[in-house]
């Protein structure tokens, strides 16, 4: 939770990804995302914050009246494009290097950050929270059984086992996927991992980031609360957040965190028969997004 405006694990990464567009001299931000994305977002009001202009090409159709992290983008002056979900995986790539052609036509420069500032680059977000992490552990002296987060584009999942790696943090990384399925999000980590060290081989050589196998590295997906599907839950998602809001003033998301916390209630209450049989200690990683309840508050039910 890194800031009211700019809540979330999109930041640990863009603060990376921001980083790298300067360093090639870009004054524009291109990246993508839900209506409702979180790194949508913080880009744009980051970008704001650094007087850089910000393009955001969102999946879906134009709302009649912006809510929630829609809403920011507006404010925080973002220029929006809209695509349509249908072929948006092809869409969004190519309409981006569009962008980026016509700003280099107008005398700009600008850097395209991926879905959820995923990539190699992000990965560093992650990776140096790892080591925030683990000197929260030895202060607490406490190493849990596993550290467990939401999983949507990857990058958080990614950076956090590679984090483990070098700071030995949990026994394992479980994350709870709120799109996609196990088997995508193996094959993501281990793409992004094998990139970034092919990228940052020189500033890796004779680390152990150097050293880690991709091949064999674990990728501890756990499915079954995806729900009806990304950015939709089901009412148990919903009580569950409601339930941590009351008990902890601690508020959870309907497309991330609420998912990921649910899920990881649930998996506890199966005991042996869980993902987390015979855990003492958990560490959740609440990744943000709290704008994210407000256009799915008719989902609340509260007694008179």
């Amino acid at each position: 939770m890194t800031g009211v405006e700019v809540s979330g694990n999109k930041i640990r990464k863009l603060e990376f990804c921001i980083a790298e567009a300067q360093r090639q001299g870009c004054d524009t931000l291109i990246t993508c995302g839900g209506l409702q994305s979180n790194h949508c977002r913080a880009t744009a009001i980051m970008g704001t914050r650094l007087g850089m202009k910000v393009h955001l090409i969102l999946r879906g159709e134009e709302p009649e009246l912006p809510t929630g992290n829609l809403l920011m983008d507006h404010l925080a002056g973002a220029e929006i494009s809209y695509l349509p979900a249908e072929g948006w995986s092809t869409a969004h790539p190519q309409y981006a290097a569009q962008l980026q052609a016509e700003a280099e036509r107008l005398g700009s420069r600008a850097y395209f950050i991926p879905t959820g500032a995923s990539d190699e680059v992000g990965l560093w977000g992650y990776i140096s929270a790892s080591e925030e992490i683990a000197a929260d552990l030895r202060a607490a002296n406490l190493r849990p059984n596993a550290i467990v987060c939401a999983t949507g584009s990857g990058g958080t999942q990614a950076g956090l086992i590679v984090g483990n790696e070098l700071f030995n943090l949990a026994d394992k990384i479980v994350a709870f996927n709120v799109s996609d399925d196990a088997k995508y999000f193996d094959e993501r980590a281990r793409l992004d991992i094998g990139r970034w060290q092919s990228r940052y081989a020189d500033l890796l050589a004779g680390t152990a980031g150097a050293d880690i196998d991709v091949a064999t590295i674990q990728v501890n997906t756990q499915e079954g609360y995806l729900g009806p599907g990304y950015g939709v839950a089901g009412p148990e998602v919903f009580e569950t957040i409601k339930q941590l809001a009351s008990c902890e003033g601690i508020f959870l998301d309907p497309v991330y965190t609420g998912k990921a916390f649910h899920g990881m209630v649930s998996e506890i209450r199966k005991g042996d028969e869980g993902c987390f049989a015979g855990a003492t200690d958990l560490v959740f990683i609440h990744t943000g997004g709290l704008f994210g309840v407000f256009p799915q508050q008719e989902n609340f039910h509260f007694s008179d």
